[in-house]
């Protein structure tokens, strides 16, 4: 009990600091490397005062630009591709701040959840997207319920966790706290698995699956999971999972082994049921930051070993994992499972990922914060930096290392675009 109070006290506030203060220090762009090339400074400086005279519109050949995007984004290690492919295309988030609506609570949900409305606002958002970067960047389709499978459980029902909607977002809910509601919660799993497919199936299922499968309607498969880390934070609380893989590493063990006994058999039902087997598995991991190595080899790795071997066997399939934190500690672990793509957070640069994962297509290593902030010369110096680390292997695909916030504008889009053209060949 004096080693959890002396860790909850002293040790993990530390962990939690540090890893805000890296994030900190990314938002506020602070570089990676010790000093930045003067040359970038000039560069960023030149474009960006260029931009300026010209209204805010970046210089850019926009029919080249796409038609070189087009080579370059089909393989983004190729030797003959004419320039860096770009991996920013917005997202509805972006709606807000381009539109001047103001972004509340009640318009996120109305986002989410009015068809109709997210439609036309993104109708209006691409008629100005495609004056500024020359494409219609978001989905104007309004989805026909008529057309739409019944919802199939997912992974946090299985394991009892509610999903509520919370200010802006969805939210898990713990289901169990300390280490007997732990050892009762998965209990009630393993029973759960036992039969799986009337618990994870609606009961209208086989009569609305035969109904669309008659209009070509596929049912879904599963090949994306909130990863292990911040799955098993939400349904059992950060601290507690760190405490139980101290203290209860085979209560751990255990809860690891249900997930991915889980994970398989929900999979399995899936695959089943729209008589597909479809390659390749992402996983989205932001929590991963807050185990140590050790930790995560013990509680992590296994679940995302287990379920590449299973579902991306070919040396080509999907292996990608999304953790925008401060995670660069657990890159030696996370070499040995072979990604064939990342986004990771904007503490870590292009060349140690590179160091690390050889042959892995790096979607990044663009700071979130310096994008929906509009910090313009940032925003090229970034391009500068991530294009000298990964000219001589390749495999960047330029992106924001994480989530594209609201404030994220159409005019510093084109402003990447530019800077791509002139300097990322």
């Amino acid at each position: 009990m004096c080693l959890k109070l002396f860790f909850l006290t002293s040790v993990f506030p530390v962990i939690l600091k540090n890893w805000r203060l890296q994030c900190l220090a990314a938002c506020e762009k602070k570089p990676y490397m010790a000093q930045i090339n003067l040359n970038i400074n000039e560069h960023a400086a030149k474009l960006v005062a260029r931009t300026r005279a010209a209204g805010g519109l970046a210089p850019v050949n926009l029919e080249r630009f796409w038609a070189d995007q087009e080579r370059a984004v089909a393989n983004p290690f190729g030797a003959d591709i004419p320039q860096v492919p770009l991996g920013i295309l917005m997202s509805r988030e972006c709606i807000f701040a381009e539109l001047d609506i103001p972004e509340t609570p009640a318009a996120w949900h109305r986002l989410l959840h009015d068809a109709v409305w997210g439609a036309e606002v993104s109708r209006v958002y691409n008629d100005k997207s495609e004056k500024i970067v020359g494409r219609r960047l978001l989905s104007e389709n309004i989805p026909d319920p008529k057309l739409t499978y019944p919802p199939v459980k997912q992974l946090y029902d299985i394991f009892e966790a509610n999903n509520i909607w919370h200010n802006e977002s969805y939210w898990l809910q713990q289901s169990a706290h300390g280490e007997a509601e732990l050892q009762q919660l998965l209990d009630r799993v393993e029973q759960r698995l036992e039969n799986l497919r009337s618990f994870i199936l609606p009961a209208n299922w086989d009569s609305e699956k035969h109904r669309l499968m008659a209009l070509g309607v596929q049912p879904p498969t599963y090949r994306f999971q909130r990863g292990p880390v911040t799955f098993a934070t939400s349904v059992y609380g950060s601290e507690d999972l760190v405490f139980l893989i101290m203290d209860n590493p085979d209560l751990a063990v255990r809860f690891r082994d249900l997930m991915i006994r889980a994970m398989l058999e929900r999979a399995r039902i899936l695959d089943e049921e729209s008589g597909q087997f479809p390659h390749g598995f992402q996983f989205n991991d932001d929590n991963c930051c807050l185990l140590t190595a050790d930790m995560y080899e013990l509680f992590a790795y296994p679940i995302l070993k287990t379920m590449f071997d299973r579902f991306s066997p070919a040396p080509g399939d999907r292996r990608y994992q999304h953790s925008d934190s401060a995670m660069g500690h657990l890159l030696p672990v996370l070499s040995r499972l072979n990604f064939t793509g990342v986004n990771f957070g904007p503490t870590l640069p292009v060349s140690l990922i590179r160091q690390h994962m050889p042959g892995a297509v790096i979607d990044g290593q663009l700071a979130p914060f310096t994008f929906s902030r509009n910090e313009e010369e940032n925003i090229v110096r970034e391009f500068l930096r991530d294009f000298e680390q990964a000219r001589a292997q390749r495999g960047l695909l330029f992106a924001t290392a994480g989530s594209i916030n609201n404030g994220s504008r159409l005019t510093g889009m084109r402003l990447i675009m530019a800077a791509i053209q002139e300097f990322g060949r």
